[in-house]
């Protein structure tokens, strides 16, 4: 019975560790898929090239995880709202997209 126990104890444990990380859903890339931004923005464009694609984003924000800016967009369709975020390095070329905010994706690179 203790083995059981503890056995329990260390999974939540471990559980309640991922917990602080958000992962993207991929239910919500089947969902977005075909938004601009999502079907259109790639690796290495410039933020012009993106703010023509995807417009005014909601926020811009200063990256701490790694030099360079996030700008933090909200995807709506069918009345339902997803954040999605879209990362430029110190050249102001994406490096990285998603379906989480910008805050949330810096969380996760602070914690690898």
């Amino acid at each position: 019975m203790f083995k059981q126990s503890l056995a329990v104890v260390i999974s939540m444990a471990a559980l309640a560790g991922c917990a602080s990380t958000t992962l993207p859903n991929p239910v919500d890339y089947a969902t977005y898929r075909n938004e601009p931004l999502v079907k259109q923005v790639e690796e290495g464009m410039t933020k012009e090239q993106v703010l023509t694609i995807g417009g005014t984003p909601s926020t811009t924000v200063q990256r701490r995880a790694h030099p360079g800016t996030c700008n933090n967009y909200v995807l709506n369709r069918e009345g339902h709202q997803q954040a999605y975020y879209v990362t430029f390095d110190n050249n102001g070329r994406v490096n990285s997209k998603g379906f989480m905010t910008c805050e949330q994706r810096d969380t996760n690179e602070r914690a690898m």
